[in-house]
């Protein structure tokens, strides 16, 4: 009966992490599903979706891709392997996106900013990297209305019937 429980609290398949704050601060110009290096502990504690990217960078060090200030805390299950929470995980891309990445960001000045983490329909762990622009406050601010306009327009939808 325990083990139901704890079954139905793991994440298969959908969103582990997410970093709603990355699209809020950055304009997103392109999205890539990337793979993630991770031990066996790692991918429990992410499957119980205690993980943390809101601070979390990617950068590039010795031509790959490696994902920088993940929380992922340790995971309590009784497993005797331990491992640091915010340890840089490596990315798995392929070296055309690699190449193109990188040149987005040292020609244009782009960023990479992790979007989520989540499981695909294999059970596999993927990150969503976006290459994205800082946004000015005056941006913020018009998404903010923008996003408000939507809400009230579907609000006055609905009301009208």
């Amino acid at each position: 009966m325990a083990k139901d429980k704890k079954k139905s609290a793991m994440i298969s398949h959908g969103i582990a992490a997410q970093n709603r704050k990355g699209r809020f601060d950055y304009s997103i110009k392109e999205t890539v599903e990337a793979g993630i290096v991770l031990k066996g502990p790692e991918v429990k504690s992410l499957r119980l979706g205690r993980a943390t990217i809101t601070e979390a960078y990617a950068g590039e060090r010795e031509g790959e891709i490696w994902l920088f200030n993940v929380y992922i805390p340790e995971y309590q299950g009784g497993v005797l392997s331990r491992f640091e929470p915010r340890a840089p995980r490596k990315l798995l891309l392929h070296n055309k996106q690699i190449d193109k990445l990188l040149g987005e960001v040292k020609k244009s000045g782009y960023t990479l900013v992790p979007l989520d983490i989540h499981f695909n329909d294999r059970g596999v762990a993927k990150v969503t990297i976006g290459l994205g622009e800082g946004r000015k406050n005056a941006d913020k601010r018009h998404a903010i209305a923008e996003r408000d306009w939507q809400r009230d327009k579907a609000r006055l939808m609905r009301a009208r019937g």
